[in-house]
């Protein structure tokens, strides 16, 4: 399933990242040399990753990557941006927080902040308006985190003992970190996505940089990290191209990709659920898509090195390379089985019309089947893949003239 997929990409993003920033850690004799130009090429990398992520619409990576660039240059300009703000307050105004809270501590926390923010929001457009009311949010993280340091320092200490230093100290940097994390592992649990793998090993680096676990430059670290959201984005892409966002199944693009590497032996079969639209006239296109995703669920259970795809609509196409209709026709017929006995359980069985939608009156629970008809076809000797194709399309005319739930030749 496309979650699965997702998830497991995602986990060696992060692993890859890690390991790249340890191998760079213990092999210091090899970058040094690249030291100065990476203190350039960060601006390129980060540059060419944020139109790539911009071009496919993927705005959160491209407000990470400015972030990251905004927070670096305050780290290798040395401006104490803390005590800048203080200058700038009357003297009745001025308090002691600006001069005890670092820029690190300050860039720490609000880059905790905007990674909160960056998981809560969608992607968008960047030439919208909605960037507009993003940068607002940004603005307001950065001053949040101010107020945050203010309080851990100056008020929550008249409340507690002065035993509790310790827990002072991580009221102003662990606690929020604990609490992103939490909502960042909650997140990627409810729904895998590489950009939240991203904002995994993002905060991972910053940890590694507050908690000075890593000493390596960070020009040298934030290069590895813009070439792994450039990855990210491309095998986001690659799903977005190739991938059917409803059932996960790979997309009639991926179809027409795999005949490319097919031999001169192979099978097609072409799989079409049955008065699917009679079912999703009268159920509604919520539980039609449910009956797809049902479907998808079987036909990937398929054996014998069946490839399954989304054809379109409520067609299916299996691929069986060099195997003939003989080898493939047991495996069909399990798939065939396997979804006429699954019985699906509608909850509101009465569509639900616009009149309706806000007045409407539940059903009883009800029971139904669906069942598929399948028509396969071999490559015979000169044909191409559509000749291919095309048998199996008359052959699942056959079947579904014969009476439906069957597999025809």
């Amino acid at each position: 399933m496309q979650f699965l997929a997702k998830f497991k990409a995602s986990i060696i993003l992060a692993i890859l990242a890690v390991g790249l920033l340890i191998i760079a850690e213990n092999n210091q004799v090899y970058w040094s040399t690249w030291l100065e130009t990476s203190k350039t090429l960060i601006y390129v990398l980060g540059g060419i990753t944020f139109l790539f992520a911009a071009q496919f619409s993927r705005s959160r990576y491209s407000f990470l990557i400015l972030l990251w660039l905004l927070f670096y240059f305050v780290i290798s300009s040395q401006f104490d941006f803390a005590n800048a703000i203080n200058s700038l307050l009357p003297e009745f105004e001025k308090s002691s927080l600006f001069s005890t809270i670092g820029s690190v501590q300050w860039g720490m926390l609000t880059g905790l902040f905007l990674t909160a923010i960056l998981i809560s929001i969608k992607d968008r457009g960047i030439l919208t308006i909605f960037s507009i009311y993003r940068l607002a949010l940004f603005s307001m993280a950065t001053a949040l985190a101010l107020v945050w340091l203010w309080f851990a320092k100056e008020i929550a200490p008249q409340y507690v003992s002065s035993t509790d230093d310790y827990l002072m100290k991580a009221l102003q940097i662990e606690f929020p970190l604990l609490l992103v994390s939490l909502f960042l592992a909650w997140s990627i649990f409810k729904k895998s996505d590489l950009f939240l793998a991203s904002l995994s090993f993002s905060i991972i680096v910053m940890c590694l940089y507050y908690y000075r676990v890593i000493s390596v430059p960070m020009s040298i670290s934030l290069s590895v990290v813009f070439c792994l959201y450039w990855l990210a984005v491309i095998v986001d892409a690659y799903f977005l191209a190739y991938r059917d966002e409803l059932t996960g199944l790979p997309s009639r693009r991926a179809l027409y990709q795999l005949v490319l590497s097919l031999g001169r032996k192979y099978t097609v079969a072409m799989i079409d659920i049955d008065h699917f639209k009679k079912f999703n006239d009268t159920y509604g296109h919520d539980i039609g898509d449910q009956v797809l995703k049902l479907v998808a669920v079987k036909l990937q259970k398929v054996k014998g090195g069946g490839k399954v795809f989304r054809y379109g609509g409520e067609e299916f196409t299996i691929v069986f390379p060099r195997k003939n209709a003989v080898q493939s026709s047991s495996e069909l017929e399990l798939l065939r089985q396997a979804v006429a006995d699954y019985k699906i359980v509608i909850r509101h069985p009465q569509r639900k019309g616009k009149e309706s939608r806000k007045n409407h009156k539940y059903g009883n629970e009800k029971t139904v089947s669906v069942t598929i008809s399948i028509g396969v076809a071999m490559r015979e000797a000169k044909q191409g893949f559509d000749q291919v194709l095309k048998s199996a399309d008359e052959a699942l005319y056959r079947a579904k003239k014969g009476g439906r739930n069957k597999v025809s030749y």
